[in-house]
């Protein structure tokens, strides 16, 4: 099978087909027609084997992750994922493989009312490029530099699990079959918020998906808000899995510093608190509020028990991290 074969076979046709895709794959660019009075919201994300995924993944699973990552920038600024462009870089073509690849992609983005419209094809060593689009209305987006003093800080669900995986694939870690399956599958197969995201509009100051870990990702939003926080650990959300594996204090790393987790992280002036929490449970999302917007310029405190708790608030970080 050649290029164009495969981007026949995999892509071309497959799929869902929006009204507002005047032409998708096969010429040298798409056209799509951007609804009046709204923005284009763009994101552009690289999956690299060996960093950002291991290299056992299952095909399925692979192609759901690739594109549920950069959903969630799109819900993260609370816009409506339309659009994406997909460049796959491949050792070899394997036709099994590429079966279920393409096929976890295509679940994903039929979910999400997602057309795939372009990208590229090319051989080398396994990476994935996803440049995903959404839509927005004019000037409701969500940024990461609105928070202000009062604002609460909120989480949309569970942190650490991802990063638990993490550790029990590099390190063995002793976890019951069933919380294993689960911390798995929220590595493999994470959902991106997006109908919180756009829920959020209107209501929330400011918002950043967790990718980097929680330190690292509300470091971005004080940091641009010129803010601090202060946040009780004690509030921060954690699954069953996470505490029947470890001890209070074997959990930090995990739920301040690791990230693939994807949930959103916002921030609320006092006065929407209350209707966004009724909105977000109508979609099935129990968000917890983990901490306060304070004056200052970016710093964090963290406070466990009533005490001030020190700790590195380093998140990943390309260059200076060990992969996955």
């Amino acid at each position: 099978m050649k290029e164009f074969e495969l981007i026949n076979r995999y892509f071309k046709g497959r799929g869902i087909t929006r009204r507002d895709v005047n032409l998708g794959i096969g010429d040298d660019c798409a056209l799509v027609t951007v609804p009046q009075n709204c923005q284009l919201a763009i994101t552009t994300d690289t999956l690299v084997a060996g960093v950002h995924f291991f290299d056992d993944i299952a095909p399925r699973a692979l192609g759901h992750r690739v594109l549920a990552v950069n959903l969630s920038d799109l819900a993260a600024m609370g816009a409506e994922p339309t659009w994406v462009s997909v460049a796959l870089t491949l050792p070899n073509i394997d036709v099994e493989w590429l079966e279920e690849f393409t096929e976890g992609m295509h679940e994903i983005a039929e979910y999400f009312n997602v057309q795939i419209i372009g990208g590229d094809t090319t051989q080398g060593p396994l990476s994935i490029t996803i440049c995903a689009k959404g839509i927005v209305p004019e000037g409701k987006a969500l940024r990461r530099s609105g928070a202000k003093i009062g604002d609460w800080i909120y989480v949309t669900g569970p942190l650490g699990d991802a990063g638990l995986a993490i550790e029990a694939r590099k390190q063995g870690l002793n976890i019951a079959p069933e919380h294993l399956r689960y911390v798995n599958q929220r590595f493999d197969y994470p959902t991106p918020r997006v109908a919180a995201g756009q829920v959020l509009r209107g209501f929330a100051s400011s918002a950043i998906d967790i990718s980097d870990g929680l330190l690292a990702d509300l470091g971005h939003i004080v940091g641009m808000s010129q803010v601090n926080a202060s946040i009780n650990v004690n509030n921060i959300p954690t699954s069953d899995a996470m505490r029947a594996t470890l001890k209070r204090d074997q959990q930090l790393p995990f739920i301040l510093n690791y990230g693939d987790d994807y949930e959103l992280l916002f921030t609320v002036p006092d006065s929407n608190k209350s209707m966004l929490e009724m909105k977000l449970r109508q979609y099935g999302v129990d968000a917890s509020c983990i901490g306060q917007i304070k004056s200052g310029e970016g710093l964090i405190e963290l406070m466990l028990d009533g005490n001030k708790l020190e700790y590195d608030r380093t998140g990943f970080e390309h260059f200076t991290k060990e992969s996955v």
